[in-house]
């Protein structure tokens, strides 16, 4: 680690790695570890990012009397004690494994309950540790994914045996529309997507720059809505990041929408200079890690392991907070409402924050920090 550039980090935010995490090697984030017996506030990021993320919400909640603790994830950044070998064994970054990462993590620490947020690919890591957990992760907030709940089980097989599950037909009927398409979950489980991303013909730096703007509320034409269901037709609607042009790479997707130099120089959510660290780490680490959690997810083996919670719901209070310009509110039709109706019973807040697409922590981090200790006045855990 030694070897390792500093980190351009906020004041009050020191880096450290902690020793037998789940048989990880993790790196983390820390704020507000100056005062002994605070509560802990647990932060999970998502793809392609890094503890890193909350670099700006991480010194408002210290400020509030939280210890913040944001891990680099398994997969990510200066993490170690896992291997993304594409042929390899993917259990480890299972969602069940995910959650002893995080189990393993607050304990190590002392701590026999924490407050949790996750954002993106965290969002789902931190809706399982509540729903598995709620002794523990007595309270959560899920960003910019909405969480559905467990899958069901089937029932009255016992006359007519339950079919194996086939594969889902809506990625033949995207690859036979007009405009042939593919869902990016998908591409990101090939073989090939690393590589794509890792090696862009622009760099990583650049790529990781078109990436994140074409996500952000930067680009203007981010104005989700609601799908009507889970159809080629529908899933067209996505942009181009969600749901990509059949034939090409992320890399080529994201560089039709690199922003211009100046729109660069006047970034204030993402300068060059925060950006270069992110594109340092995935240079060095490259994005296999990551692409593991997407792989497990469309590899069948997540619904019947998770099935094991059928009719489970997040019974802990629970909040949501998107950027009003993000679309993963809405890339899986009908979930944001069955989360609100559902799968989370003590939802005390859902929150579109104007002003931030998918980033929202780093796009509006003075207004998600508010929303956050809102929350965490109202679920009584403050």
């Amino acid at each position: 680690m030694t070897a390792l550039p500093d980190i351009p980090l906020p004041a009050g935010i020191r880096s450290r790695t902690v020793d037998g995490i789940n048989g990880l090697r993790m790196h983390v984030l820390e704020a507000g570890f100056e005062t002994k017996g605070r509560p802990c506030i647990l932060l999970l990021h998502g793809f392609p990012e890094l503890a890193f993320s909350w670099r700006k919400v991480m010194p408002t909640l210290a400020a509030a009397g939280y210890h913040v603790i944001a891990p680099d994830q398994r997969g990510y950044g200066r993490t170690t004690g896992w291997t993304a070998d594409y042929d390899g064994d993917l259990t480890p970054f299972s969602l069940l494994n995910l959650v002893r990462d995080a189990l393993a993590l607050v304990s190590a620490f002392g701590y026999r309950q924490v407050d949790l947020a996750g954002h993106d690919f965290g969002s789902p890591v931190a809706a399982w540790c509540a729903l598995i957990r709620p002794d523990v992760f007595r309270s959560v907030t899920l960003m910019s994914a909405p969480f559905g709940g467990p899958p069901p089980l089937p029932f009255d097989t016992v006359d007519t045996p339950a079919k194996p599950p086939a594969e889902d037909p809506v990625h033949r009927e995207l690859a036979a529309l007009p405009r042939p398409r593919k869902h990016y979950q998908w591409y990101y489980s090939t073989r090939a997507a690393n590589a794509d991303m890792q090696h862009a013909p622009q760099g990583v730096h650049d790529f990781l720059r078109a990436y994140y703007h074409h996500k952000s509320a930067d680009w203007t034409d981010n104005k989700p809505y609601p799908l009507k269901a889970w159809s080629a037709d529908e899933l067209a609607k996505l942009p181009t990041y969600y749901v990509m042009d059949l034939n090409e790479t992320m890399a080529q997707t994201v560089a039709k929408e690199m922003p211009s130099p100046a729109a660069i120089a006047a970034n204030q959510w993402l300068p060059d200079s925060e950006l270069a660290y992110y594109s340092a780490e995935y240079g060095r680490t490259g994005f296999q890690g990551g692409l593991q959690w997407y792989r497990y997810g469309t590899s069948g083996t997540l619904n019947s392991e998770m099935q094991l919670f059928a009719g489970r719901s997040i019974d802990v209070p629970s909040c949501f907070i998107s950027g009003m310009q993000d679309w993963g509110t809405h890339q899986r039709p009908g979930v944001f409402e069955t989360m609100q109706t559902r799968a989370c019973t003590k939802m005390l807040g859902c929150h579109l924050v104007d002003g931030a697409g998918h980033w929202v922590q780093q796009e509006q981090p003075a207004e998600v920090s508010r929303l956050l200790l809102d929350f965490l006045a109202k679920a009584g855990t403050a």
